[in-house]
């Protein structure tokens, strides 16, 4: 039984042992100075067998004539680009399946790399140089178009722009809110802390949706907002029962919108935009509303008109 012979060394990755078999081991392409200093060499190749060494006095570390097996996509790259390779100068194009160190001075071109049988082991095929053509077909070169837009429809991208309206409008509505109780002639601080509060929670929403729609490649469109009440006084209700009724269903109103935006995402089998509105808005929107409704309960229950509250829940909300 033949001795296996010692390991190549490389200094980039873990040492893999060589043996004289039919035994298939994984690699890596790198070149390594192992011959000479001037001409590094290609060692390694996707998937090879040790028995595809091929010298004439069986040594399998002769650079002149060693032979590795290599996916055919490599090999197609090199030849595709007419023999000018910029990546690898020190070898030239060949035919199918075979690479060859350029002769320098009078010594001959030297096979690095052949293809002993481009049959796969396991029937799955991967060539990655080939596959990837088609997204490199789809690279824009437009400076006006986004180079990050991957399989990111229009419907989604509306859809975006419409929900970051949404937020701001919520938004400017509560921050009409908080400018009401925070006069001098109302003073419910803790009413005009809690709106003020929840404007930058939706003004921080917007902006949320702004970021990812940049990240995904889209374009942020504003739309124009609408003027919001500056009076939240209220004959029957009062004041504090009726800015909460509204907000309540300004909650209610942007969670159907968070569900549109997410039904779109849907049945565009977008999948990342899906499970950014369920990680960022929808559970978070949920506790809003809870909360809310909690408040609206608490203040039918007090009535209109009453300054002192037994709850403690919502006396920070006056006080």
């Amino acid at each position: 039984m033949p001795h296996a012979p010692p390991p190549i060394l490389n200094p980039y990755r873990p040492p893999v042992q060589l043996f004289n078999g039919p035994i298939h081991t994984s690699i890596y392409l790198r070149f390594l100075p192992v011959f000479s200093a001037t001409q590094p060499i290609l060692s390694a190749s996707p998937t090879f067998t040790s028995h595809h060494f091929l010298t004439e006095n069986h040594n399998p570390f002769s650079r002149e004539a060693m032979a590795l097996k290599i996916s055919p996509a490599f090999s197609s790259i090199l030849a595709s680009r007419g023999g000018d390779n910029s990546l690898f100068p020190s070898v030239s194009a060949a035919p199918p399946s075979v690479l060859r160190l350029k002769p320098t001075g009078s010594a001959p071109s030297s096979v690095v790399c052949r293809a002993a049988n481009d049959k796969p082991l396991t029937g799955v095929v991967f060539q990655p140089f080939e596959e990837v053509k088609k997204e490199l077909d789809l690279v824009p070169t437009s400076p006006n178009a986004s180079l990050a837009r991957h399989k990111f429809v229009d419907a989604c991208e509306a859809a975006i722009n419409e929900q970051i309206n949404v937020e701001y409008n919520v938004s400017y509505v509560y921050h009409a809110m908080y400018a009401y109780f925070d006069r001098d002639n109302v003073a419910l601080k803790g009413l005009a802390k809690f709106f003020k509060e929840s404007s930058e929670e939706e003004r921080e929403h917007a902006e949320k949706l702004m970021e990812y729609q940049n990240k995904r490649g889209g374009k942020v469109k504003l739309q124009s907002i609408l003027m919001p009440l500056s009076e939240f006084d209220h004959a029957e209700k009062g004041d504090a029962l009726y800015a909460m009724e509204l907000a309540l269903s300004l909650e209610k109103l942007t969670n159907e919108k968070l569900l549109n935006l997410h039904s779109v995402a849907e049945s565009s089998n977008d999948v990342q935009l899906t499970d950014f509105v369920e990680g960022e808005f929808l559970a978070e929107q949920v506790e809003s509303i809870k909360q809310i409704s909690e408040y609206v309960a608490q203040l039918r229950r007090i009535g209109k008109g009453h300054g002192m509250l037994p709850n403690k829940h919502l006396r920070h909300c006056f006080l």
